[in-house]
């Protein structure tokens, strides 16, 4: 059975990104995969404090609960990641994560001396994230992030949904196409990695 990762990156339980990343959750569970869910906003993560402790073996030494998202990143097949925009980039939850994940860097590239062209993803990712704002370079800056983010970790970013215009909890709701359209990237997602 494929595993799939599901973050939710919002600071709202009920927020247009979780609603959407609910909807690519149950497409994937609907085409047989595994879904581990995640809500960073639970968690005691402490921000990445650049100690580099992670230079003897590629893992955090800050013991709080990035460690078992740490392994549940390096165990799945799938990632579906889902952040809101705040001034043009991710959440502050998402934030921390993306940081912590310095260690996978640090694994793969000073430790395994990995090089891009050598080394083919083993994951696939999506990356679902709305903005109030509509303006046209709104998800530019945040594409480029998810690309090397989630090459620190071998996965590609095989998807990403973007929704411009939406800002109140419960405004994703008018729009049941983008609800829809998440519900089949799930599905999408898990043919990817059959």
């Amino acid at each position: 059975m494929t595993k799939i990762l599901a973050i939710y990156g919002s600071p709202r339980r009920k927020g247009n990104t979780a609603r959407l990343l609910q909807k690519a959750v149950a497409g994937a569970r609907e085409s047989g995969a595994r879904v581990v869910e995640v809500v960073l906003r639970d968690l005691k993560m402490s921000p990445c404090l650049e100690i580099y402790g992670c230079k003897k073996d590629g893992r955090c030494v800050i013991k709080d609960d990035f460690q078992n998202v740490y392994d549940q990143l390096l165990s799945c097949r799938g990632l579906i990641l889902a952040s809101p925009i705040f001034f043009y980039t991710v959440s502050s939850h998402t934030k921390i994560l993306m940081d912590r994940c310095q260690s996978l860097w640090v694994k793969k590239y000073w430790l395994e001396e990995a090089a891009r062209a050598e080394r083919p993803p083993v994951r696939k990712g999506l990356f679902i994230s709305v903005g109030a704002s509509k303006g046209k370079k709104l998800f530019d800056g945040v594409s480029l992030s998810m690309k090397y983010f989630f090459d620190t970790f071998d996965a590609e970013l095989w998807g990403t949904l973007f929704y411009r215009g939406l800002d109140l909890e419960g405004d994703v709701l008018a729009h049941p196409e983008y609800l829809k359209e998440a519900y089949q990237s799930g599905k999408d997602l898990v043919r990817a990695l059959t």
